[in-house]
């Protein structure tokens, strides 16, 4: 009894401990990809509660963290410019409704068999167009609406901060610009004591205690000091809204890119520890009933983040205690020192999401396509230049499309070649991917223009899969040949012999 009091007590310990680590990363990320999104920080503190706090208690993943997700900020962007920010909830409200109900008819492995090509492509995509939009943020400039537009006018923007000094423009560029340096050096040479302590947070503290300081005139987050002041119901108008095909169409989108993204986040979680495995379908169902709620409130989608969940597992959570308790943080920290957080200057935030955006495109994804040929390397820039050039669904839906192709060829693909030896009189036929119903004129084809009264072998080893119909044919053709004299043999490798022994010794009894 001792043992496991001692146990549990210690367990609980690790959990707190893990659990401030974990607030310490989320905060900042929760107020920077709510302005990414376009929406009030406030909401994106919001979706962290409710990823934490309720999410948590119930999740298929227990050491996952869930929160507002840089991989969403652009749809959100895009659909507050075209519908208005008081369809951001129904549209998450029915966006998790379809993953709670995904879930519940558990296809939660179904959206883990999504392309690495499209969902590198995607998170490719998405780091582009924070990048570019966050710039701007950073300069303290507003974005434009379209992605490409953002990345268009970067020039122009940095031309405008250089010859234009002492505004506040320059003053919000030099802030962000040493966020981003010490970020970059606390992550290098961060003290040993001071390991757990997330180099964002202390980019953002050096960013605002210099501003605090020298009292520079730069924008700051506006955090209400009533939460509740945040939160939107939705209305039966903005309901009514849902009935647009358009708008289906967005929550379908968000459903299934938060629905991938937590799911493969929490296969990656699973590789980092020893506990529990991640139930699949409840984690789906789970992170449609936060993305309920949210919608509910008016606040951001969510989704499992790895950055985040790795954290809470380094920092050595044990159970979903520390998930749950990092929500706590954030609404412990909203209700009692709202004040802090509007001294944080919006272009230091802005700054962390622009190498957050970075990151998201990593070269040695590309390397690794390599490996498995030329076409998910095609698909995956295609993924990419149809985010940046249209918007985010197009891109993913492009590279679906692409995927769904490949696919299609590749279960259909026969390869047929004949070589002729003419020293040992003999031809020799070699079958080569997938023969079935599809290919099977192509087979016809190629067999039937081969001459009688020749030593023929068909070699069937490299074959992945044969019909019955293309069997059927190869035994047909194979009576007749021999009826014109020629003799036919026939490399049987294990797969037909495995899948097709009944249908080649019902041919035997046959006579065929």
């Amino acid at each position: 009894m001792t043992i496991k009091y001692s146990k549990a007590k210690h367990s609980i310990t690790n959990d707190v401990v893990a659990s401030l680590v974990v607030f310490l990363v989320a905060l900042p990320l929760c107020l920077g990809i709510a302005i990414a999104s376009g929406v009030p920080p406030a909401l994106g503190l919001v979706t962290g509660m409710v990823g934490g706090i309720v999410v948590g208690t119930i999740s298929g993943s227990p050491l996952q963290v869930s929160g507002p997700a840089a991989g969403l900020a652009v749809i959100i962007w895009e659909l507050i410019e075209e519908y208005g920010i008081e369809m951001l909830g129904p549209v998450i409200l029915l966006a998790g409704l379809f993953q709670l109900l995904a879930g519940i008819f558990k296809l939660g492995q179904v959206f883990r068999a999504i392309s690495p090509a499209v969902i590198y492509g995607m998170l490719a995509g998405i780091g582009v167009l924070i990048f570019g939009s966050q710039l701007h943020v950073m300069l303290d400039t507003k974005p434009h609406p379209h992605g490409l537009q953002n990345l268009l006018t970067i020039p122009i923007a940095i031309y405008k901060v250089i010859v234009t000094p002492n505004s506040s423009h320059q003053l919000a560029a030099l802030v962000g610009v040493i966020t981003i340096v010490t970020l970059i050096l606390w992550d290098k040479f961060k003290p040993r004591r001071l390991k757990l302590l997330p180099g964002a947070l202390a980019a953002v503290v050096v960013a605002t205690v210099i501003v605090t300081v020298m009292k520079l005139p730069v924008q700051h987050i506006n955090v209400p000091d009533n939460l509740a002041a945040t939160v939107r119901f939705p209305t039966l108008e903005s309901l009514k809204g849902l009935l647009q095909i358009r708008v289906v169409m967005d929550a379908i989108a968000i459903a299934v890119i938060a629905s991938a993204e937590s799911l493969l986040s929490a296969t990656a979680v699973d590789r980092l520890h020893q506990g529990p495995r991640t139930q699949f379908d409840r984690e789906l169902a789970a992170q449609g009933l936060g993305n309920m709620v949210c919608g509910a409130l008016g606040a951001l989608p969510m989704t499992g983040v790895i950055a985040r969940s790795s954290v809470n597992v380094e920092a050595g959570g044990k159970t979903r205690l520390s998930t749950i308790l990092h929500g706590v943080w954030l609404l412990l920290l909203v209700a009692v020192a709202p004040f802090v957080l509007k001294l944080v200057p919006t272009s230091s935030l802005a700054a962390i999401l622009v190498v957050t955006g970075y990151k998201l495109v990593k070269v040695e994804n590309v390397k690794r396509l390599q490996q498995y040929g030329r076409i998910p390397v095609f698909i995956y820039f295609a993924t990419l230049g149809g985010i940046i050039a249209a918007d985010l669904l197009t891109g993913v839906m492009i590279g679906l499309v692409l995927s769904a192709l490949k696919l299609m060829y590749k279960v259909s693909n026969l390869n047929i070649l004949i070589d002729r030896d003419e020293n040992n009189q003999r031809i020799n036929v070699y079958l080569e991917g997938t023969a079935t119903f599809i290919r099977l004129p192509k087979l016809a084809q190629a067999l039937e223009q081969i001459p009688p009264g020749n030593e023929i072998h068909i070699h069937l080893d490299m074959l992945t899969y044969i019909d019955h119909s293309c069997l059927d044919f190869v035994s047909m053709w194979e009576k007749q040949q021999q009826n014109m004299g020629s003799t036919i043999v026939i490399q049987r490798d294990t797969l037909v012999e495995r899948y097709h022994r009944p249908l080649i010794q019902r041919n035997s009894a046959l006579g065929v």
